[in-house]
């Protein structure tokens, strides 16, 4: 007779000892003549679970990564540049393909390349499922970080925690202090805080000579790394507490090789432009916010009362109606100065010896891989455990 046994329950090795005593001394000695067949599986999955590790958080399955029916590790893959981009879609198209992963998606509905690390607060989040080369996808209505937070947070999928996090691929350069600014590198940054490996991938894009097939060279180029960094998640061998900021060069396939390099103080220059009040309808006041989600201004009452006005937005894409109200701090007063400016990011030579620095390391033509972490302190050692890891993982000299 068969018994059904509970696995893993993690008894101490004594305590497993004990209970073979008890059950044994019920029994006649000299080959167990006497145990029935359930007892003896009693026993040896005692033995079985009593030798198997526990896990490194106490056993708390919940804090565990999440697997697809046992077997394929799951991959959540966001970006800045909206759920449309060319960069998410050569990507997310390369993983499925594979066939190794339960690969998801979670990416903002438009652009917010320049988001940083802000997050949506004290307003509605929508969240639209949405198709992607076979990806289990949903667009958001906010920004990388709030979509990584949402997947993490278990309430948009049936698990919480990906074996990894892979953010981009995104149209521009996050060297230096534009990491702060990029949407890319928080939303892997989101994931780091929230104890998942992440990545953040980076196209060097080049206004004059870049096209939309690099992004799919891209993916060529970073795809091995990946694929190493599951690998060696699962094995318990990759890099703590760190997140890498990869950036592919404008010519991806024809890149110098992987280099870990270090944060520069490079950044783009902000150039703020007076723009016309001509070109500017009083209208675009309440416009403002609600294009980058997407939406169309349409209708606006002229009748701007105590109670306010009403606000018809329409939702292009998705046929969905919102009426909102427009309270008296909405209304437009004749008399106030109303100026308008438009921010444009330059970028700009930088003359640095250091030859180790992401960008100069970026425009040499080599793949750059800056290690990151929340914690200041631990920034040499993980750039010594990342140089030491690629090589292995890679199966090639770091140059």
């Amino acid at each position: 007779m068969k018994t059904s046994t509970v696995k893993n329950n993690f008894l101490p090795p004594g305590l497993v000892s004990n209970l073979q005593q008890v059950l044994l001394s019920r029994h006649p000695a000299g080959g167990g003549g006497g145990r029935d067949d359930g007892e003896s599986s009693k026993l040896n999955t005692l033995e079985d679970d009593s030798a198997k590790p526990t896990s490194s958080n106490g056993g708390d399955a919940s804090l565990e990564p999440n697997y697809d029916d046992g077997s394929k590790p799951i991959v959540l893959v966001t970006n800045s540049d909206s759920i449309e981009s060319p960069g998410l879609s050569y990507l997310v198209d390369a993983l499925v393909k594979q066939g190794l992963y339960n690969v998801h998606v979670c990416a903002p509905r438009s652009d917010k390349s320049t988001s940083g690390h802000s997050v949506t607060l004290r307003e509605t989040v929508e969240a639209v499922s949405a198709e992607i080369n076979g990806g289990t996808a949903y667009e958001v209505s906010g920004t990388p970080v709030d979509c990584v937070s949402l997947a993490l947070s278990g309430a948009l999928f049936s698990w919480s925690k990906p074996l990894l996090v892979i953010s981009g691929i995104n149209r521009g350069s996050s060297c230096g202090h534009n990491m702060f600014y990029s949407g890319v590198v928080a939303g892997a940054r989101e994931a780091l805080i929230n104890g998942v490996p992440s990545i953040s991938i980076s196209l060097n894009w080049k206004s004059d000579g870049s096209q939309e097939s690099d992004f799919k060279d891209a993916v060529t180029v970073c795809l091995p790394l990946i694929n190493a960094a599951i690998r060696d998640i699962e094995k318990g061998v990759f890099p703590k507490n760190c997140s890498l900021n990869v950036e592919v060069p404008a010519s991806p396939l024809a890149n110098k090789g992987f280099k870990v390099t270090k944060p520069s103080l490079w950044r783009s220059t902000l150039s703020w432009q007076a723009i016309s009040a001509t070109r500017n309808q009083a209208a675009s006041r309440f416009r403002g916010n609600q294009q980058n989600l997407g939406l169309q201004f349409a209708q606006l009452s002229r009748d701007a009362s105590a109670a306010g006005a009403a606000r018809r937005l329409i939702t292009q894409r998705k046929n969905v109606e919102i009426v909102e109200s427009v309270g008296v701090a909405g209304k437009f007063d004749s008399k106030q100065t109303v100026k308008y400016f438009r921010l444009e990011m330059l970028n700009k030579e930088q003359e640095v010896e250091d030859e180790d620095l992401d960008f100069r390391v970026l425009e040499n033509g080599f793949v750059a891989v800056t290690p990151l972490s929340p914690s200041m302190h631990v920034e040499s050692e993980i750039s010594t455990s990342v140089s030491d890891w690629i090589p292995s993982a890679l199966k090639c000299r770091l140059v």
